[in-house]
C-alpha cells in the first residue's frame, strides 16, 4: 500500500545508521501553531502541554539510558535540542525488530535489523506529548517529520549550542521588528 510519504526521498544519510552520535534536532508543531507557550522578556512561558514536553525531554534517560539531551530550548511552535546517543550502550534488535537481552554481543549488534535509535527516541517524545494532549482534550498536532543534523565536530557543536541558547531572544526581537 502506497502512502503519501512513500514517494518522498528520505532525508536520512544513507551512510549513517542513526544509532550513535550527537545530533541537532528540531521538531515542529503542525502549521506552526503556538502550542507550547509564548516568549516574554526572552523567556518561554510554557503552557500545560509545553510543561509536559519539558518533562518528557528531561526524563528521556529513564526510558533510554543510552540517550542524553545535552541542551534544549522549547519555543512556542517547535523545540530544538542536542541529543547524544551512546552506541556502546544501545540494545540490540533481532531480525524481527525485537530487543534482545544480550546487549554486549557485537556480532548481533552488527547484523541485527535495527531501527535508528534517534527516530525511536523522537517518536517516543512525540507520542507521549500527543497522548497527554488527547487525554486532557488539548488541541494539538505535530508536523509529520523532524529535522536532524549529525554534529560532526566541536566547532559545529558550539555554533549549534549558541543558536539554541539565543533562539528565545532572537524570536522576541524578530517579532517586534
Amino acid at each position: 500500500m502506497k502512502t503519501i510519504f512513500s514517494e518522498r526521498k528520505s532525508p536520512r544519510a544513507k551512510w549513517h545508521d542513526y544509532n550513535g552520535a550527537e545530533y541537532f534536532v528540531t521538531i515542529c508543531t503542525k502549521r506552526q501553531a503556538h502550542y507550547f507557550g509564548e516568549i516574554i522578556n526572552g523567556e518561554i512561558v510554557l503552557t500545560d502541554i509545553g510543561l509536559h514536553l519539558k518533562l518528557q525531554i528531561e526524563n528521556i534517560q529513564n526510558h533510554y539510558p543510552f540517550v542524553e539531551i545535552l541542551l534544549y530550548t522549547i519555543m512556542p511552535n517547535h523545540i530544538h535540542f542536542i541529543i547524544s546517543i551512546d552506541n556502546n550502550k544501545t540494545p540490540c534488535r533481532d531480525k524481527t525488530g525485537t530487543l534482545t537481552d544480550d546487549t554486549k554481543n557485537e556480532h548481533m549488534k552488527d547484523i541485527s535489523n535495527k531501527q535508528g535509535w534517534l527516530s525511536v527516541c523522537i517518536g517516543s517524545i512525540k507520542s507521549a506529548v500527543t497522548k497527554y494532549a488527547n487525554e486532557n482534550k488539548i488541541p494539538f498536532a505535530w508536523q509529520g517529520r523532524f529535522h536532524d543534523r549529525i554534529i560532526r565536530n566541536r566547532n559545529e557543536m558550539n555554533r549549534i549550542a549558541e543558536y539554541i541558547n539565543s533562539n528565545p531572544i532572537k524570536w522576541e526581537s524578530d517579532r517586534y521588528h
